[in-house]
């Protein structure tokens, strides 16, 4: 409980006076540099998560959410009236894929071909987006390729390209792999360059041709309505397909989330060190105002006022300063965050810079997504660092001699 004597005292202390001269410096460098602290590791946290949402969801629209693969049998089509497995999808195609060379003029390119059935085809994310150029079902003998694939190699829609397997057919000279001419019947756009480049689609059975597949080999892409939250789902999903080896998105690209983790965990440590280099000014703050201080605080304990007391009194000195410069930079910080995008413009029209450029990052503008379970843990670690250095100058008060601080004042 905190008397009114404290609060009264505290407030004091807190307040401007000329003749605390340097003390009050190291004050306002201690509110601003635990402010300035918080809000850019708010802001670097929202960078860092709006980028890995914007990451997900280009990867979920582009790629299957889900795939079960078979070892031996063929998938039981009586899995698909599990009553779980459509409360969790939306959409279920049958899929194959292999790899191949593109040659068209004086090039050759590898490529990884996708195979659906046509009415299958319309069924994906890619193709109803605004992105996509040209006709939506694919028919036998057409592809579909990437805008990067597209432009790289000057191939428009209505062009023929050849495609090269390394599957053997048995000729009069020998065993030479298989080639088709497909016709360039649309083109997308996943908005991740690696995508556009390397991927194509073909209609399912002439991939299947091209490749020698059987038809029982096919394998089977599950869309799902809530692809995000896929680790749980994964789980719920082995159980449904237990005979089958399952596999998500996620799975296919764990190298480059879990990159990304130990990126986002390393720039909090790093920016950690921020609050905790100005919340030790908090510590020489509160020395200092301990040492201009000790007539005052002998006084007070020359008049009754505990030990305990005189602790509280510059624990919650040093307290309020980094719990006001803690709630200051989280305002900041957010409001920051909010209006990322339109800063950048203004930086980029006034300099004449180009920040975050498209094709470096693939992304159109600067992502930003305000969590707030991060902002919670960041005003809790900055304000329990303010706790802790406040300790030490709070224990140095209570524990001066009153009879040697009112000899030598």
């Amino acid at each position: 409980m905190i008397s009114q004597l404290e609060k009264e005292v505290t407030l004091r202390y807190l307040r401007t006076r000329k003749n605390d001269g340097f003390l009050n410096i190291i004050s306002i460098f201690s509110f601003i540099g635990i402010s300035l602290g918080v809000a850019v590791l708010i802001i670097v946290m929202s960078v860092m998560n709006g980028f890995r949402s914007e990451l997900v969801e280009k990867i979920i629209g582009f790629n299957p959410h889900a795939v079960i693969k078979i070892y031996e049998k063929p998938i039981d089509k009586n899995l698909f009236n599990n009553k779980e497995l459509n409360i969790l999808s939306k959409v279920f195609v049958y899929s194959n894929n292999g790899q191949a060379v593109l040659i068209n003029k004086d090039y050759t390119k590898g490529l990884l071909l996708r195979g659906y059935l046509s009415n299958d085809f319309k069924k994906l994310s890619i193709v109803s987006s605004s992105n996509f150029f040209g006709n939506k079902k694919l028919n036998p003998d057409h592809i579909s390729i990437g805008k990067e694939l597209s432009f790289m190699h000057d191939i428009n829609v209505g062009d023929k390209i050849l495609i090269m397997s390394p599957t053997g057919i048995q000729t009069i000279i020998g065993n030479l792999p298989k080639q088709k001419t497909f016709i360039v019947d649309s083109i997308f756009d996943s908005e991740i360059a690696d995508f556009d480049q390397n991927v194509a689609f073909i209609n399912l059975n002439d991939l299947e041709n091209l490749f020698d597949l059987k038809n029982s080999k096919r394998n089977l892409e599950i869309y799902l309505k809530n692809p995000k939250n896929i680790e749980i789902i994964k789980k719920k999903l082995e159980k449904i397909f237990e005979d089958y080896y399952v596999y998500t998105w996620s799975d296919l690209n764990k190298s480059l989330f879990g990159a990304l983790k130990v990126e986002r965990n390393v720039m909090f440590i790093i920016l950690s060190l921020i609050i905790i280099v100005a919340a030790f000014n908090i510590i020489s703050g509160l020395t200092i105002l301990v040492k201009n201080k000790t007539r005052e605080i002998a006084i007070l304990k020359s008049i009754g006022v505990l030990n305990k007391s005189i602790s509280k009194i510059f624990f919650m000195v040093g307290f309020l300063i980094g719990t006001a410069a803690t709630l200051f930079g989280i305002t900041l910080g957010v409001l920051f965050s909010i209006y990322l995008e339109n800063i950048r413009e203004f930086l980029s029209n006034t300099f004449n810079i180009k920040l975050f450029p498209e094709e470096i990052y693939f992304l159109s503008k600067l992502p930003s997504e305000i969590n707030p379970n991060s902002i919670l843990l960041i005003a809790i670690c900055s304000i329990a660092i303010t706790i802790i250095v406040s300790i030490y100058p709070a224990l140095k008060a209570s524990r001066m001699n009153t009879a040697k601080a009112l000899k030598y004042e």
